[in-house]
């Protein structure tokens, strides 16, 4: 069971091949005041899974998180176009950090795994404020941290970016939900079992 609204990690645990289904969290998002980025994206990771066990009691339950900053400030979703502009300048040559944090939780047994994943991409200086406005019409990043969308054409914004999983900065790193399906008893590359007859 996947605890998130978002069509991007959706998308991405597709590519697993399970059955699952997809419940909102309904969690707040905001960050608790002094909390670290890191700090913030275990948290509601941990937040959303937790929220969603509260209705299936007996299932494995997904949640995700991911908060992205650059020299000390949150780059939240902007909503409208023109503040995806603005972040988009304001980060021009800069490096960002995202931080993408996952929990697994089977709510039948109450184990709960957690990893946390840091990407770091390095913004192209030579942007121009007419190629930012285009990228953002063309791409509508709007609901995405960090204002662009690597898995599209914001990934023509960046000089480069370091990541253990290409995966985490879409916002569900894969390899390391493959690794803590496993410890659950879900491999992705093994048949689910029949129910019995």
């Amino acid at each position: 069971m996947l605890a998130s609204s978002s069509v991007y990690r959706r998308a991405l645990l597709d590519r697993f091949g399970l059955e699952f289904e997809v419940v909102s969290p309904e969690v707040d998002e905001q960050a608790r005041p002094g909390e670290l980025p890191g700090d913030t994206a275990r948290r509601l990771a941990l937040a959303k899974s937790e929220a969603v066990a509260q209705q299936f009691p007996d299932a494995v339950i997904i949640g995700s998180d991911q908060v992205a900053c650059c020299e000390g400030l949150r780059l939240d979703k902007p909503l409208l176009a023109s503040r995806a502009e603005e972040a988009l300048l304001a980060v021009r040559g800069k490096s960002i950090d995202f931080h993408t944090a996952l929990c697994v939780f089977d709510s039948g047994s109450g184990k709960r795994l957690q990893h946390t994943d840091l990407t770091r991409v390095q913004m192209r200086a030579d942007l121009d404020p007419a190629s930012i406005r285009r990228y953002v019409e063309l791409d509508r990043p709007l609901d995405c941290a960090g204002s662009a969308r690597i898995e599209s054409l914001g990934v023509a914004l960046l000089e480069r970016c370091q990541s253990d999983d290409p995966t985490a900065l879409v916002g569900l790193p894969l390899i390391a939900l493959a690794r803590l399906l496993r410890d659950v008893g879900i491999d992705p590359l093994q048949p689910a079992p029949r129910p019995p007859a």
